[in-house]
């Protein structure tokens, strides 16, 4: 390219002020093969003189691209005094003025808190920085170590999530084990040891395990001994206010630091992980507080369990470390996979549970899910579970949380009592779902809601008082769970294993089946009551504004519900073994039914109903107990129970709660069979304004200021003119506001009456018009767009499996209205008989 400037007009020019700077060439040579020049700031002063200048304007595609120049255009420089030829979009309007905003501007192309992220657009962009990256690999050997940094950056990440999941996963279960047996006692040989760890080295019989002289209760401690009345009502008033302090201390700091980091966090992380933006639910505050006062909720004794919150705390490991990675903190898309592989280490250190952790994000969690993604959240729950198995919190050097050894396989007639306990399962979860979800909304409707504190005091009193006096719910949910699924040998002491002994049918480490004792039948009177009271509790408990799961609630109903059936059981088989349905596979004397086996079955029936997983379920039932040939058990009861549970209500509990918080979640599993078009639920109606939109070419600055001031609008559509109404393309209001406000600052000229045009060339204007603003860059020219005769099953099918924040409705080209993701879900619900302004964060 050549440019007509004379070599005496050329010394003659004065300088311009531009933003990087430009470049005056003489007739006479030609342009270097690299420019970066950009546009101009200002007209040239009054005193200027150049009438066979020209002006070379050359801009770069992006920073830092080396060797390569886009399109340049030759203007003419502007006469001399009066520039009465000037219009602002070219000199003398013959040419096209550069665009300002190819140099990306920050913030442009960023979402606003409570947005739905365009999946399309940050797709494509990955694509874009993937394809530079590639080709700019074959240049130099910087470029090629880049490339290859770049593709690994994903697993090193893995690994950091994995790391920082696992190692605060073994400081929350270490924490939350000493400060719960805190409530009863303290060691004397070292404050900071719990009650196991103290009595490792004393030298105490295996019966008197739990009797060290190295652990004293608190009436020990205080009184000198520990029987009598007194001393009984000593532990219970220290065992109420130890509840109370750290339950206070826990709901004091979540409302005062990060309100994001109460209940379960599931729900929004599934919401999150649908493109939704809750600026700050994963942010640095919200973890800190999340991991401390989940110790403290735990530890209180209230009716919840770590579980679910370590799928946030790990989400939150997941998304500051995003921001150590240009790639994953410029996409959102992008993050929303590392997300997703962090979700499945929050399961892997919740329960020690890595592949069941990958399919619960998948079949749970997940929204997005490519096998790149699988295989990474392989990769980071594999770390987790490794770290956590390192730090060894539960000092058995096992990684999995309720390990078990049953001797006898099952028999095929038990499976009645198996789905059973699934239709219990089944029916519990849809009583609690209804039951939580009526109490939330309650919370929510009334000034219950104002006073969070004051119910989470009441909550952990009533707990607290009722819970000391029965042994089965005085001790941890973990602990109990592990009791429950154990299988009596001879060296147990647990009242649970007071049988009838009869060693001389003892054939190893087998034991028969056996007459119930009187400890047997006292504990199946306690854990009756136990059972009555974790079903009421964890109705109120859930929900409170103190982190709280609900894995290990819901498997403690089922485990306890298991228990006292498969004590029925076996007494059943040891008091008539000749029946029909026994003679055939247990003898008197053989041991046929392993209660521990209905408990854990019963925990996972209970788990199915509430939150309806079924594959991933399975999966980290066997991982959590290591009880490999019971998967068929497992899964008649994990089938029968969500069976049951969609019979009664189709919903689990973290879509329940996602609907009842009003969070815009298109669920991908539902079916829409209704037989609705595009134009029953695009907007506007018949009655409604005409839509808003933007013109291509004849709108100024002050115009479109005027449309965002007055509306709520996430992105407007622009169109060739209000007459035609043909559509050019979709416009976010987020990058126009950005777009004005710099515009203002650093382009010169642009003031209110400025015209803003989206084509590439400026559009005819009076000579005495002010400068143009163009804002082309910033154009999406291919929206999504759909004809108003469109069945509204496809276009609920197109929203699910694009992520759609939008799709604009057209008639033979011509612009008829909009759908958006809030309108699909408003119609959703008005079709199943809902509220549809329910569709609303709240």
């Amino acid at each position: 390219m050549e440019a007509d400037l004379s070599q005496d007009d050329c010394k003659r020019l004065v300088s311009y002020r531009t933003m990087i700077r430009f470049t005056l060439l003489p007739r006479s040579e030609k342009p270097p093969s690299l420019l970066l020049v950009a546009q101009l700031r200002s007209l040239p002063p009054p005193n200027a003189e150049c009438n066979d200048c020209v002006l070379l304007v050359c801009r770069l595609p992006g920073r830092r691209r080396r060797g390569k120049t886009k399109k340049c255009s030759i203007s003419p420089l502007p006469p001399p005094p009066g520039f009465s030829s000037y219009n602002g979009g070219g000199m003398n309007g013959t040419s096209t003025m550069m665009d300002f905003l190819e140099e990306p501007l920050p913030g442009v192309g960023t979402y606003e808190d409570f947005n739905t992220i365009d999946w399309v657009r940050e797709k494509s962009r990955d694509r874009d920085r993937h394809r530079e990256i590639t080709s700019r690999s074959k240049e130099s050997t910087w470029a090629l170590i880049h490339s290859v940094s770049d593709a690994f950056s994903g697993w090193l990440l893995m690994l950091l999530i994995g790391l920082l999941a696992g190692s605060l996963a073994g400081l929350i279960d270490i924490s939350a084990h000493w400060m719960t047996d805190l409530k009863e006692g303290v060691c004397l040989a070292g404050f900071w040891f719990n009650h196991e760890h103290c009595c490792w080295k004393s030298n105490t019989t295996f019966t008197d395990r739990d009797k060290c002289p190295e652990w004293k209760s608190w009436s020990q401690l205080i009184l000198g001994h520990g029987e009598g009345a007194f001393a009984y009502i000593l532990n219970y008033f220290m065992y109420v206010i130890w509840a109370l302090l750290f339950s206070l201390l826990a709901v004091l700091l979540v409302k005062g630091f990060a309100p994001y980091a109460c209940g379960s966090g599931i729900p929004e992380i599934k919401t999150i992980l649908s493109g939704f933006i809750i600026r700050g639910y994963l942010g640095k505050w919200t973890l800190i507080i999340k991991t401390i006062t989940l110790v403290l909720a735990v530890s209180s004794g209230l009716s919840l369990g770590k579980e679910g919150p370590l799928v946030h705390v790990a989400c939150c490991c997941g998304n500051i470390l995003c921001h150590l990675f240009t790639k994953y903190r410029k996409n959102e898309a992008k993050r929303r996979e590392v997300l997703s592989a962090a979700a499945a280490a929050g399961v892997s250190v919740a329960f020690g549970a890595p592949i069941g952790g990958v399919l619960f994000s998948l079949e749970e969690v997940s929204y997005y899910f490519p096998l790149k993604t699988l295989w990474r959240s392989f990769f980071a729950a594999l770390v987790a579970a490794f770290t956590l198995r390192s730090i060894n919190p539960f000092g058995n050097s096992r990684l999995v949380l309720f390990y078990v050894e049953f001797h006898m396989p099952w028999h095929l007639l038990e499976l009645v009592p198996f789905i059973l306990l699934g239709i219990f399962g089944g029916l519990w979860g849809a009583f609690f779902i209804r039951s939580n979800i009526a109490w939330c909304r309650r919370r929510k409707t009334t000034k219950l809601g104002k006073y969070p504190v004051l119910e989470v005091f009441v909550v952990t009193a009533i707990t607290a008082v009722l819970a000391f006096p029965n042994e089965y719910t005085r001790m941890s949910t973990s602990e109990l769970i592990s009791e429950l699924f154990n299988d009596c040998g001879i060296l147990d002491s647990s009242k649970l294993c007071e049988y009838v002994n009869d060693f001389n049918s003892t054939k190893g480490d087998d034991l028969p089946d056996r007459a119930a004792g009187p400890g047997v039948y006292t504990a199946m009177w306690q854990l009756a009551l136990a059972l009555i009271m974790k079903v009421f509790i964890t109705i109120f408990t859930f929900g409170m504004k103190v982190p709280s799961g609900l894995f290990i609630p819901s498997m403690a109903v089922g485990a306890i519900a298991g228990r006292l059936l498969g004590v029925a059981m076996e007494q059943l088989a040891y008091y008539h073994h000749d029946w029909a349905i026994f003679s055939g596979w247990c003898s008197q004397g053989a041991d046929c039914i392993t209660p521990g086996l209905y408990a854990m079955v019963g925990a996972a029936a209970c788990l199915g109903g509430v939150t309806r997983m079924t594959v991933s379920l399975v999966v980290i039932m066997f991982e959590l107990t290591g009880g490999l040939e019971y998967i068929v058990p497992l899964m008649a009861a994990a089938m029968t129970s969500k069976w049951v549970a969609d019979a009664i209500g189709r919903e689990g509990i973290y879509d329940a709660h996602i609907r009842l918080n009003g969070y815009p979640f298109l669920e991908a599993k539902e079916e829409f069979s209704h037989k609705t078009l595009a134009m029953d639920v695009m907007r506007p109606r018949r009655s409604d304004p005409p839509l808003t939109v933007i013109t291509q070419d004849s709108m100024t600055v002050e115009d479109v200021e005027t449309i965002i001031n007055e509306t709520t609008y996430s992105g407007y559509p622009v169109v060739v003119s209000r007459e035609s109404q043909r559509l050019v393309g979709f416009v976010l209001r987020r990058d126009l506001i950005i777009s004005i406000e710099n515009a203002r600052k650093k382009q010169d000229g642009i003031v209110s009456t400025s015209i803003i045009y989206f084509t590439d060339h400026s559009p005819p204007l009076p000579p005495s018009s002010p400068s143009m603003l163009k804002l082309r860059s910033i154009l999406d020219l291919s929206p999504f767009t759909v004809t108003d005769q469109t069945p509204m099953e496809i276009v609920v099918d197109i929203f699910r499996k694009l992520g759609l924040r939008q799709c604009l409705v057209t008639h033979n080209g011509k612009l008829l209205g909009i759908i958006t993701k809030k309108d699909v879900l408003k119609h959703i619900a008005q079709l199943a008989n809902q509220d549809p302004d329910s569709i609303l964060f709240n």
